[in-house]
């Protein structure tokens, strides 16, 4: 599987582009700002857009939805918990556990509530991948203070799903650089503190 990060906004919010080296289909995680670079890059490696798949429900994660759907017709998909939270167009609900194709890889949504209460992570096995939203990040986790965190829903996020990941899976925030599982145990202070090590 290809990943396509692309960075924007004053959050520096994390899009990626998911496709294969050969295939037509792709979808795209978290497009919170400048449609046209999702769209340019579309367009120069020749995909279809067949779905937007949102983390959670935060404008700088969701704020150029509406302009790709303008150009691509692709349904987004968004947890039920946080439809209310995004400012956006949304079709249909991702469930805990469905699953998307991208070419032969299984990419499949886990619910990890605590950010939000509809925060999702999209875990790829066989690429070893995990986009993990404003769960957790390289160097800290997702706050917990804004509408519908929860301190308690993001400990049992973290212990109960993040921490089963194995060292080499490497994980996609919505912010800041990618990192391996390995390195999020060793230097991340606050998903150690919140799992209880």
């Amino acid at each position: 599987m290809q990943i396509k990060r692309l960075v924007g906004g004053i959050l520096e919010s994390n899009g990626y582009i998911l496709y294969q080296k050969n295939g037509k289909g792709c979808y795209i995680i978290d497009p919170g700002y400048n449609p046209e670079r999702f769209i340019a890059f579309m367009e120069e490696n020749g995909l279809e857009a067949e779905g937007i798949l949102l983390t959670h429900g935060h404008h700088d994660h969701c704020g150029a939805v509406n302009k790709l759907t303008d150009r691509t017709g692709c349904p987004v998909y968004i947890h039920r918990e946080d439809e209310d939270l995004a400012r956006c167009r949304t079709d249909r609900y991702l469930e805990d556990g469905q699953v998307f194709c991208v070419g032969d890889e299984e990419l499949r949504v886990i619910h990890t509530p605590g950010h939000t209460r509809g925060g999702v992570c999209f875990y790829a096995e066989k690429s070893r991948a995990a986009f993990t939203g404003d769960t957790v990040f390289n160097v800290d986790i997702g706050r917990m203070d804004l509408e519908s965190g929860s301190e308690q829903d993001m400990a049992d996020s973290l212990k109960n799903v993040v921490d089963k990941w194995e060292n080499d899976v490497i994980i996609y925030p919505g912010h800041g650089d990618p990192s391996s599982m390995k390195k999020v145990r060793q230097v991340n202070t606050e998903f150690l503190e919140m799992i209880g090590d």
